[in-house]
């Protein structure tokens, strides 16, 4: 029979290694939410890309970010159409992504 000493060795390397694999899973869900936000600044990126035709350079964001800033300002119409219903609104907008 092991003594109390033992079991808290035993207890406290278990501990550890519990820690360690919060440790991981930490790790792992923050690299797949900075994946999953890399991808989708992409997709808008290209999204708005595609929206004018050409490559936005990026001398050309202020302009871009000043724009919907604007629209905010004067009637929140951007937040407006995100908050459309997304199949409808690109129904009726022929914007596909």
């Amino acid at each position: 029979m092991a003594t109390i000493d033992e079991r808290i060795e035993k207890l406290e390397e278990k501990k550890e290694q519990l820690n360690q694999q919060v440790k991981q899973l930490k790790a792992r869900k923050s690299q797949e939410e900075r994946k999953a936000r890399t991808k989708r600044l992409i997709e808008i990126g290209a999204s708005v890309e595609s929206v004018l035709g050409r490559p936005i350079e990026h001398d050309e964001l202020p302009k871009l970010i000043d724009f919907l800033k604007t629209q905010e300002q004067r009637g929140h119409f951007f937040s407006k159409a995100m908050n459309k219903d997304s199949q409808n609104y690109n129904s009726n907008n022929n914007l596909e992504f």
